[in-house]
């Protein structure tokens, strides 16, 4: 075997005549004004002191954070340039670039390297980019790998590349073959200080099949905003045919930024789509418009806005305004998207200003609503318009012998285009003393409701001016009993929490008062230890009645975190009803419907949430909801419920997402209703996980308002940490599937499961 040689180089230290060999690789001394050492070896060196060395067979170099190896290699010191030939590979700053020839200035950083395979490794937070422009998927920190070939790399700086045809992809291919996907550009700049690629002349290639081009691109290497084209998306509907859409992001400031997203449809025509977003310290907002020229279904011009701001105005004021608007009532059904939007029946607009003042607030209120009727459905009714509404609160608990003391005060002003209206103005004090000791809690409560109208388009004979006084006095109690248990193999506390809640509220004839913003509760663990049984402030409900429940909980010792809830609970009347809404029937027995739930753990990696009520009287279940979700993993969840009230409600909801077999996964959701015997909304989709890629194809059917439904087909091709191509599903798959979880995530990701 060949003698290898190493040395150290440092001004008037080469030895001479010749070096002297060794086993191993010793380092050279420090340059003037270098912080680390240069190491060579190699099995023939020579130099020249102060200038240069030169090194041959198996040459190693090793400075700061780079390894150089190649057959060839010379070194000069005063320019510290290094030039190497023959089987050349470098690895810097986690990257590693081969090839058969490269110069480079190692401080600077600045050179070339010819015909190279490179793999460049950055850590960096938020996933890659998107094509055209970097938008933001998720904000965890994540190794990636840019990998690929050229004719040849420049280097321009420390983090900054650029290369000459040359192929990218995040890819590792395996041996012999290509990539499954890789962008082929005549020009490729790659610059890690800015985060930022740029792109001359490229073509996506997916499976060895070009599936996109573009003459110019460039794509964030983080989840920075840059202003240019991002990812377009293709898909069909009923309602709108086959669609395209293709949206332009515009970086217009740190803190402010607009997309502009033409969504083309076979069926109806370019759908305009905005939204422009800013924040500021002591503000912020967010416009979303839509723009329709001409509907080829419906021959007419169709537009929709929606307008938020929020503003802190210093000193304990603050503002918001919001307005939304619809050319037409049947606008989200026709161009909508989800369920939420297409069930969309009054659009608000308001406007706040609002004060706060440590002990007490005061809130100031105009708010309307556009009602949108389509001409398919029964009439909507409009709601009042609240012009203006006047509210304040307060509250203090340091007042002597322990009381606490609330307030809430309003005057509203209701407005209707064909019904009664009028002025509605309320004052209710109250005063508390909580008593509680480590066991037992006991909290009398007294306050004066008092309310006084002043109404217009009364009937004939019907007083314009009325008034009430209810005086509200009520009283609970709890008990806290503990114990310690052992449950599924783990240590636990259970707890037994009884409760007793005592309400009075005398009788008042409140028959000829309007019913502007009131309607019944519902009737729940919450609305029973509730003063009043109706929501809006037109009816305070008479009462003489005691309500009782039984709760109880297993906690974790240690942190206290809450692993099951069992709850019990029913209310006793001591009088019959005699205050109720129109066409309200009043009740006449003394007790309530019995609740019960259950949530929480109940075996490993399963959870349950029941809710029940149970009408003893006629021994039936007058409610009932019933939920249930498995999921061992990120991945892997099962979720299946069922929701029921009489004469109101029926559904089914079955979801999940679950791995079948080579990398492919399914995922959907059944939500029908029993009482309509219709399907509400169908999800069903597969989603391949290619390792580094993910191909996603899901159906939705979704049931619109007007008896009919919308179909939407989604196709999505996503790259890992470059882009995503196609129609995005995960919006509809994260709302349809509770604990969906994106399966190319890493699992350490905080984000990687919806909640």
């Amino acid at each position: 075997m060949a003698p290898l040689y190493s040395a150290y180089v440092a001004a008037g230290e080469l030895p001479q005549p010749a070096l002297r060999p060794t086993s191993g690789i010793a380092p050279f001394l420090k340059r003037p004004g270098e912080d680390l050492p240069t190491f060579i070896a190699a099995e023939r060196i020579s130099g020249k002191n102060d200038v240069e060395v030169a090194a041959e067979g198996a040459v190693e170099m090793r400075k700061r954070n780079s390894i150089l190896l190649a057959e060839r290699m010379t070194y000069r010191q005063a320019a510290d340039e290094v030039e190497a030939e023959g089987d050349v590979r470098l690895s810097r700053d986690g990257d590693r670039i081969s090839g058969p020839r490269m110069q480079m200035k190692l401080d600077d950083s600045t050179g070339f390297f010819e015909h190279p395979t490179y793999s460049i490794r950055r850590i960096k937070t938020g996933s890659a980019a998107t094509l055209w422009t970097g938008t933001e998927e998720r904000a965890s920190s994540e190794l990636t790998t840019g990998s690929g070939t050229a004719s040849r790399i420049e280097f321009e700086g420390q983090g900054r590349y650029r290369m000459q045809d040359a192929t990218y992809s995040t890819c590792a291919p395996a041996a012999g073959t290509s990539p499954d996907w890789f962008a082929r550009t005549a020009d490729l700049r790659l610059d890690y200080d800015a985060e930022q690629g740029t792109a001359r002349d490229a073509t996506l290639y997916f499976l060895g099949a070009p599936i996109l081009y573009s003459p110019w691109l460039t794509f964030s290497l983080n989840n920075e905003r840059k202003s240019g084209l991002l990812t377009p998306t293709a898909g069909s509907t009923s309602q709108g045919g086959v669609e395209f859409t293709q949206p332009f992001y515009w970086n217009i400031a740190p803190n402010m930024d607009a997309t502009i997203a033409p969504r083309i449809m076979s069926k109806r025509g370019t759908l305009w789509k905005t939204e422009y977003r800013y924040l500021q310290e002591s503000f912020a907002g967010n416009f979303q418009g839509q723009y329709l020229p001409d509907d080829k279904l419906v021959h007419k011009r169709r537009h929709a806005y929606a307008f938020n701001h929020a503003h802190s105005l210093g000193g304990g004021f603050a503002a918001s305004l919001s307005l939304n608007n619809a050319s037409d009532g049947t606008y989200f059904s026709d161009l909508g998207s989800g369920s939420s939007t297409i069930a969309q029946t009054n659009l608000l607009r308001q406007g706040t200003l609002s004060y706060s003042g440590g002990w007490w607030s005061a809130n100031l209120l105009a708010q309307s609503y556009q009602t949108l009727q389509d001409p398919a459905l029964p009439p909507v009714v409009e709601p009042y318009r609240r012009l203006p509404q006047v509210t304040v609160d307060a509250g203090r608990g340091d007042l002597p012998l322990g009381l606490n003391f609330n307030f809430r005060g309003e005057h509203v002003n209701f407005r209707h285009p064909t019904q009664v209206q009028g002025r509605r103005f309320t004052l209710y004090p109250q005063l508390s003393l909580p008593l509680q000791t480590e066991v037992l809690s006991l909290t009398p409560k007294i306050g004066l409701h008092t309310t006084s109208y002043s109404l217009n388009r009364q009937a004939v004979g019907a007083p314009e001016r009325l008034s009430r006084e209810v005086p509200i006095f009520s009283l609970d109690s709890s008990v806290t009993f503990e114990r310690d248990l052992s449950w599924l193999g783990n240590p636990l506390t259970q707890t037994l929490e009884p409760r007793i809640y005592y309400l009075y509220v005398p009788e008042r004839d409140q028959r000829q008062f309007p019913v502007f913003d009131t309607a019944a509760t519902d009737f729940n663990f919450a609305q029973i230890f509730g003063e009043n049984r109706y929501g809006g402030g037109d009816r305070i409900g008479d009462a003489n009645q005691a309500t009782a429940m039984l709760t109880s909980r297993l906690l974790d010792p240690q942190t206290g975190a809450e692993a099951l809830r069992v709850a019990f609970g029913q209310r006793f009347y001591f009088s019959t009803q005699k205050v109720g809404l129109p066409g309200e029937v009043l009740r006449s027995d003394r007790q309530t419907d019995f609740l019960a739930s259950l949530s929480g753990r109940v075996l490993p990696k399963t959870y349950a949430d029941v809710g029940i009520q149970y009408n003893p009287r006629l021994d039936r279940i007058d409610r009932l909801n019933v939920g249930g979700r498995y999921q061992p993993e990120i991945g892997k969840v099962l979720n299946a419920g069922y929701r029921y009230s009489r004469d109101q409600l029926g559904q089914i909801d079955i979801s999940g997402q679950w791995p079948l077999f080579g990398g492919w996964h399914a995922v959907g959701r059944f939500n029908y209703s029993t009482k309509d015997g219709r399907m509400i909304e169908s999800v069903a989709g597969l989603e391949f996980d290619g390792g580094c890629w993910v191909a996603r194809v899901v159906l939705q059917r979704l049931a619109t308002q007007t008896q009919n439904s919308n179909t939407a087909l989604f196709f999505q091709l996503e790259l890992n940490g470059f882009t995503k191509v196609g129609s995005n599903p995960l919006d509809i798959l994260r709302r349809s599937v509770p604990g969906y979880g994106i399966i190319n995530q890493p699992a350490s990701d905080p984000l990687s499961v919806t909640p």
